[in-house]
């Protein structure tokens, strides 16, 4: 699907929100972004995954996340789904798929034979400094929010036993250290 991984710049991009308000990837420096892209408003799927957000809304902001919805919807369309759905983030209108083309969401897709252009509902993940730390590209619509989380606690749980292995292998080589100095004194007696 998406070109981009983990580990790499994540693309700047401008749109105009539900609003009308521009919104760019530099409004989110030092604050974790959730970049999700969707279909449509107000289709099964999408309506799903929005609620799932808007339900754990709040634990994806007590672990950082801000979350920014993207679709080729109109600014109207993005404002009676927010209405509709009492959705409390952003929604992006990228008509003119400028967002979608960056991203690598803007895809071929084929229902029941025929081709068409569609979008490919993926996830972004990106740092505090504009880096993706993760690509959700198998999005679970009805328990979206766990994913994110869940792969934010994977990194979490990575970076701690890094942390602890560089202490555990001191630990070692300290015990080590004293085993041979110990052995080393035993054997000088005998």
């Amino acid at each position: 699907m998406t070109h981009l991984k983990p580990g790499e710049k994540a693309p700047d991009f401008s749109a105009p929100d539900q609003d009308g308000k521009k919104v760019s990837l530099s409004d989110f420096k030092g604050r974790k972004l959730v970049l999700y892209f969707y279909p449509r408003d107000m289709t099964s799927g999408c309506t799903a995954e929005a609620c799932n957000l808007r339900d754990n809304y709040t634990a994806l902001q007590k672990k950082g996340y801000e979350i920014v919805g993207v679709s080729t919807d109109s600014a109207e369309s993005h404002r009676k789904f927010i209405t509709k759905e009492k959705l409390p983030f952003r929604l992006l209108a990228d008509t003119d798929k400028s967002v979608h083309l960056k991203y690598g969401t803007w895809v071929e897709k084929s229902l029941y034979g025929r081709k068409y252009m569609g979008t490919a509902r993926v996830t972004f993940v990106i740092d505090e400094n504009g880096i993706i730390e993760d690509v959700i590209e198998k999005v679970d619509t009805r328990n979206h929010a766990a994913q994110i989380l869940k792969q934010g606690e994977k990194k979490a749980a990575l970076s701690g036993k890094a942390g602890n292995r560089k202490t555990a292998a001191t630990g070692t080589r300290k015990k080590g250290a004293v085993k041979k100095a110990v052995g080393k004194t035993g054997s000088r007696k005998k």
